[in-house]
This record gives structure tokens, sequence and C-alpha cells, in this order.
């Protein structure tokens, strides 16, 4: 019997489809040459001509060449399925069909997720790849989207169990064959309907993980405003498919990844940004106000990140979407951990067996806590990094508003101690492949993003002190009062109601967890940098002594010093954090002097600080602008503190200062200048600066030309600095770029920054205080291009 569908209609193509017929046969022979039909349909699939479905072939050939490939009688079902796929089908038989292929595609994929892939090693082609080259996938696609297709006026509908065999079938072969999922993307049309299927239930997660996977692997972001009824739809999820809609969320609202945003070359992004200015707003950014447009879309995801465990949907409904999980294999490992983690708690208690991979009624009817709590931080996870990314957006001040007016910050601190920052048990969930203290495992990416949330949080915001309770911003009021010393206007201002509620607000729950972490626990990075983010900005001596009381410096110094800690990233941000806690603070730096009270320690000290000046160059900074205040003042206690201190004496030494200038100076260069390493520049302007203020700008500049002929290379560095100076009048003097910035980190004006970086490029070479001047004319070389090669 000849399957040809309906649909195959006119001669002219059944002439073509016999033609097509006759060359994988070699001719009428009987008999099938070895001709490479796979090669054939895989040619035709990247050309679009030629063999590209199974309706092109007989079903007696067909079945005939399967004897001889085992391709599981796929073709076969697919040439049935296109004959009773048509638009005029009840699509009855197409479901029937769909259940018999989906079956052969799920084990297949399940073994290759796994990793256990004896299934796929046992025939040549696995069964997705026969799937998708005898055209299924582009066939499901079709069926798939009937229902925008009118009929004499009338849209037609498919059922959500058969959408939802499609689905699975589409991701499976996804999962399987490579070069799939990417194809999809290509589809437009086709993913902003998919969209459309995630107003049911029954779909809507194979729908959402479908959409994640196609939304990984595009090429061009998609507009969420192209997505119909999209205000509608989001506000029509329930609390447990926000959550998990906020997975696809992840990847529309964050820009798209080109690197590590840090390593960046500032080259690059400047250029970027001059691209972007002329198309205007990125996909990323109007998705961000697509979502801010939905009435109640903040409030939602405040709730969802701050509800307890004991008000997470019922365990009746959870069953049900595990159960959904378990067919869908992104989740399906997952799914494993959390029944490995039911059955070690139900065999205390009265034992468990399993039934179709969930625990039998006797572990339903009481669901074991860990369970609850491991499918809370799994949804707390993409809440708070959905929260993060609109914190960092365009919207920033508005986000913040709506964050502080629903509580997000208390809420959290509820959950510190019972969920973001609990202990591990002995069944912590573990994911395949990867063991307890792992990045990936749900636990410590939870607590990972949950900095990460905070740090963006009070990052140069006066929100920041949300992170108190009421007896805290009260400790500061105090702080103030004592040293006689204006209140802080932002504390005035903070709203008493929204702040942090218990005895401890959030920042000193960190604090807490902060100094007992372990010396190599990843963390550490984390944590120093959400500390630091609550000391940036205009500096605060309340906010340093709230710190300095709570032992935090003596814990940074042991972690430097006594720990000798080797991660370049941990040692940069705590480095970071000392000089912020310790900037303009005569208190601090008593305190410091006193932890570090033996030349050992402090030789230990200069030489973490000396093994890489990128990670403590805002140290030196903040050290040298401390030293510059306090020869300016005139007070017994910073006049006791100037003659005690060895790291005020170390800083104080011009050689010091020539050796750091030096070295800063040489480490960076125009092309290889990026987000991390810029600050390099900044701290040697400051120096400069410094000098300029003291008359001595000619003399520093001078000892760098003696420098440089020391080391045989004359011109090298100060050409150099002359081209980074270059670039930084394009950097900062572009109208978008914030300036308070460095006039918070420095208190020097910007107006100041400006006129220094002025007088150093001065072209005349009789100003003793142009850097062309101490450039000998043979070596002179300071009108290079920037264009990167």
């Amino acid at each position: 019997m000849a399957a040809a569908p309906a649909a195959a209609g006119s001669g002219a193509g059944r002439g073509r489809r016999a033609a097509a017929t006759v060359a994988a046969w070699g001719g009428w022979g009987g008999r099938p040459r070895p001709v490479n039909i796979l090669l054939q349909l895989r040619q035709g699939q990247l050309t679009g001509r030629g063999l590209v479905r199974a309706v092109q072939f007989t079903e007696t050939f067909l079945t005939e060449r399967d004897k001889q490939s085992k391709w599981s009688g796929i073709p076969q079902l697919l040439l049935k399925l296109y004959a009773t796929s048509h638009l005029h089908s009840d699509f009855v038989e197409c479901q029937n069909i769909l259940k018999d292929i989906s079956p052969l595609l799920s084990m297949e994929a399940m073994a290759f997720v796994t990793e256990e892939r004896k299934l796929t090693q046992e025939t040549t082609y696995p069964n997705t790849y026969i799937f998708d080259l005898f055209g299924g996938v582009d066939l499901l696609v079709e069926i798939l989207m009937r229902p925008t297709v009118s009929l004499r006026g009338q849209k037609l509908k498919i059922s959500d169990d058969m959408s939802k065999d499609c689905l699975s079938i589409l991701y499976n072969t996804c999962v399987c064959t490579e070069g799939v999922t990417k194809r999809l993307a290509e589809k437009n049309d086709f993913v902003i309907f998919l969209f459309t299927l995630m107003t049911s239930k029954k779909t809507f997660l194979q729908t959402a993980t479908l959409i994640e996977d196609i939304l990984g692997v595009k090429k061009e972001m998609i507009r969420l405003d192209e997505v119909p009824n999209l205000s509608s739809l989001v506000s029509n999820f329930d609390q447990q498919q926000l959550a998990n809609f906020c997975r696809i969320l992840a990847v529309t609202i964050s820009e798209m990844d080109t690197g590590n945003d840090d390593k960046h070359t500032l080259l690059a992004k400047n250029a970027q940004q001059k691209k972007s200015l002329s198309l205007g707003p990125s996909a990323a950014e109007i998705n961000q106000a697509a979502l801010l447009s939905i009435p109640g879309f903040v409030e939602r995801l405040c709730k969802l990140a701050t509800r307890k465990v004991s008000e997470s949907t019922g365990t009746a409904s959870f069953l049900q979407e595990l159960e959904e999980w378990y067919t869908w294999l992104d989740n399906a490992l997952v799914l494993d951990a959390l029944m490995r983690v039911a059955n070690e708690e139900s065999e205390h208690s009265q034992g468990a067996s399993e039934e179709n991979g969930l625990p039998h009624s006797s572990a339903r009817t009481q669901l074991p806590q860990s369970m609850k709590i491991m499918h809370e931080i799994m949804y707390k996870l993409e809440v708070l990094y959905v929260l993060c990314v609109l914190l960092m957006g365009r919207q920033r001040n508005q986000v913040h508003r709506m964050i502080a007016e629903f509580k997000l910050i208390p809420g959290l601190n509820n959950l510190f101690d019972k969920l973001i920052w609990r202990k591990h048990s002995a069944s912590a969930l573990v994911l395949h492949g990867h063991n307890q203290n792992c990045d990936c495992s749900p636990d410590i990416t939870l607590k990972i993003q949950f900095l990460r949330l905070l740090q963006s949080f009070s990052d140069h915001h006066e929100n920041k002190y949300l992170l108190l309770n009421n007896q805290e911003l009260n400790e500061l009021s105090a702080i103030s009062l004592k040293a006689n010393i204006p209140e802080v206007e932002a504390v005035l201002n903070t709203d008493r109601s929204l702040v942090c509620d218990g005895k401890r607000g959030l920042l000193t729950r960190l604090l807490q967890v902060m100094k007992k972490e372990p010396a190599e626990s990843s963390f550490r990075f984390w944590q120093a940098r959400a500390v630091e983010s609550f000391l940036r900005g205009t500096t605060s001596y309340a906010d340093q002594m709230f710190l300095l009381k709570r032992g935090l410096l003596e814990h940074i110094l042991y972690c430097i010093v006594d720990s000798e800690c080797k991660s370049r990233d941990v040692l940069q941000s705590y480095f970071d954090l000392l000089g912020e806690l310790m900037k303009f603070n005569v208190d601090a730096f008593k305190r410091f002097n006193k932890y570090i009270n033996t030349d050992a320690k402090f030789q230990v000290f200069l030489k973490q600080i000396n093994s890489s000046l990128v990670d403590s160059n805002m140290l030196v900074r903040c050290v040298t602008l401390s030293l510059d205040r306090f020869e300016n003042q005139v007070d017994m206690k910073v006049a006791e503190v100037l003659s005690e201190c060895r790291l005020l004496a170390y800083i104080s030494q011009v050689p010091t200062q020539m050796s750091f200038l030096f070295r800063l100076i040489n480490i960076i260069h125009v092309q290889t200048l990026t987000q991390e390493n810029v600050s390099c520049l900044n701290t040697s302007l400051v120096i400069l600066m410094l000098a300029r203020r003291k008359e001595r700008l000619p003399l520093y500049l001078r000892l760098l030309q003696r420098m440089e002929h020391s080391k045989k290379y004359p011109g090298f560095l100060l050409n150099n600095f002359h081209n980074l100076l270059r670039f930084w009048q394009q950097h900062y003097l572009h109208k978008d770029k914030d300036s308070t910035c460095l006039e918070n980190s420095s208190c020097i004006s910007f107006s100041y920054w400006k006129e220094t970086v002025s007088i150093l490029l001065n072209p005349d070479r009789q100003s003793p205080s142009a850097l062309v001047s101490y450039i000998e004319e043979p070596y002179m070389d300071i009108d290079r291009d920037f264009a990167e090669e």
C-alpha cells in the first residue's frame, strides 16, 4: 500500500516523488543498490531540494530498507502521520501514531542525557536522528501550528494531549540530534507561537522547557512585545508557572553573552555602545520594559522569592509537577536526586517503595520536608536571578522602589537561616555528575544568586539601609552622634516600616556567616562583594564603624595574612572591601596596626599586595588618599596613627609611591584595558593628582623618566601612559558616562581629574607638567590609533 497523504495532490507532485524514489533505489530493478539514502536526506535537509521527507518514499520501500538498517519503523510511522494530519483530519489517529513514536525517542533521550548511551550505540543512527532526517521535526512544527490556520473562517484546534506529545518528541530530538534546536530557533514565528501554548497547564512545562532550550541557541534575542497578549498570559500564570517561566525570562532579559564582562576590553565596549546608541534600546532592554509594564509582575516575584516552604504549593500539585518533570529530561536528573532524598528520609520511618519513579502512597501522604525545601530552592533561584537583572537594568530606580515597597529584603531576612543559608544535611540534593560542594548544586547556586542580588541592591543606592533593622539603624545614628558628625541623610529618610525585622538585619546575618566561612569556600568572593557594595559611594564613617564593631577588619586581615589566601578573585574582593572599610577612618588604621603588630605579619601583607597590583590597587588608592587627608589634619589621634601605623609609613615614602606608579602604568595598555583593570589607570592618576596638589607633579614625572632609563627602555612607559590618558578622555568624558563614581571613591572633584589629565597631555614640550616634556624626541610615539587590531 502506498501511503501517500491527501495533501500530496497533483500529478506533478507524484511525478517528483516517484523520480526521487527511483533515484534512491537506483532504478526499478527490484533490489536496492547500496545508495546512502540517509546521506541524500541530509543533503536535502541542508539544501531544501531532493529527498527531504518520508512522504517521498513508498511504504514498501521503507519497510524493505528498515529490515536492513534497523530504523525502528520510524519512517513508516512518519508516512502514516503525514496521511492522518491533514487539515480535514480529526487528529485521533494522528495522536495514536505520536504515542507510538514517543517511546522510541524518549528512552534514547534519557540515555543520552544520563550519559548511559548503550541504547544509542546499538544502532548506527539513533532514532531521533532518523526521525529528523525523514522530516519528523518539520512535520510536528506544522501540526502544532495548525491552529493558526483558518479553514472556512474557523480556527482549527488540536488537543492539549496531542500538543504535549508533539512537544515531548521535539524536545527529545533536540536533546539527541545536533542542529535541531538551532533550526527551530530560526523559525521565529514558531518560537513566538510556542508562548501561546503556555496558556494551558497541561502543556505549560513542556512548552517552557522547549522554549528555554531554543532561546539558549537563538542568535538574535526574541522580543517579548511580539508575544500575543503577553500581559494576560503572564498575569494568568499561577505562582508555580510564574517561577518556571522565570527560566525563560532569564534568557530574554539578559544581554547576549559576548564573553566575560570584566574581561571584555573597554575599546570593544565603547564601540558597541556607540553602535547601540544609533540602534536604540537593545532587545533585552525592551523585554525588561515589557515585563515591568505587566501589572503586579514584580510584586508576584517578590512574593515567590520570600514565601516560606510551608506556604508553597500543596503536596498533590507538587507531585503532579514532579511527574511532569520525570517525563521532561531537563529536570529528570533533578527528580532522581529528589527521589533519593525522599527515600532516605522515608526509610527512617515506614520505608518506601517506588512506582513509576515516584514514592508509593505512604510517601505521598507525607511529603518529605527536604523535597519541599529543594523544590522551593529551585524556584527561588530563577526568581532571584530575574530580580537581579532587573535591578541592574535601565529601570533600576523603578525596580528598587517596587522591591522596597513589596518588602523583598525583610522577607529574605526571615528566610536566611532556614532556607538560604541552612545547614547541609547528609541527604542534600546533589545533581548527576556533581558533588555537594560543586557550584552547580542548587543549594550553592541559591546562595550565590542571593549574594549577587544583595550586591546589586546595595550598590550606590540609599535603599541599602533596608538591610538593617530598626535597632541597627539607631546604632548608626548613635555612632554619628558620638563622633559629632551629621547623620547620613539616607538613614534619616529610610522608611522604618520596610526595614528588616527580628534580632538581626540581613547585613549582620551575612557578616556572621562570612566570618565562619571555610578558607577554601567559593562564597568568600561573593560575600565580600556584597558587603563592599554596602560601603560604596560617598564614604560614611558611621557605616564603616558599624562593620568595624562587628570584627570585619580583623576577619579580612586574618584571611589575607594568616590563612595566606591564594585565590586571586577572593584576594581582590578582600582588598577592595578593606580599602572601603579603612578609607579616611583613623579608627580602622588603629585596628589595622593592632592586628598587624609584627614586621613578619606586615611583610606577609605587603607580599600579598605586591603579588598582583590589579587585585590590590584599590587598597593602595584608599590608603594613599587617607594618608593625604590625615597629613592635612591637626588632631592628636590622627598624629598618633601617622606615627605608629606601618602601612601609612610605608605608603608615605616617595620611592614606594613611585614603585607603585611605575608598575600600575606598566601592567596596562589601551588594547588590554577592561572593567577589571582600568582601576590601575585611575589609581595612578590619584597618585599624580595628589602630587600636583603638593606641586610635586614635575618631580614625579622626572622620576618616572629616570626609572625608564634605568630599565634601558627610554620612552616606553611615558608613551604608554600618554596613550592611556588619551583613552581616559575618550572614555570618561563621554556624555553617557557617570563621573560620580570617580568623585565618590576619591573625594576629588571630577573637574580636578579632567584638569590633571589635560595638564599631563599638554603638547607644549616646555611645560614642566606635560608628559611630552619627559619623552625624548627619538622615542616619541604618542599618536597611536586606538582601533583594535
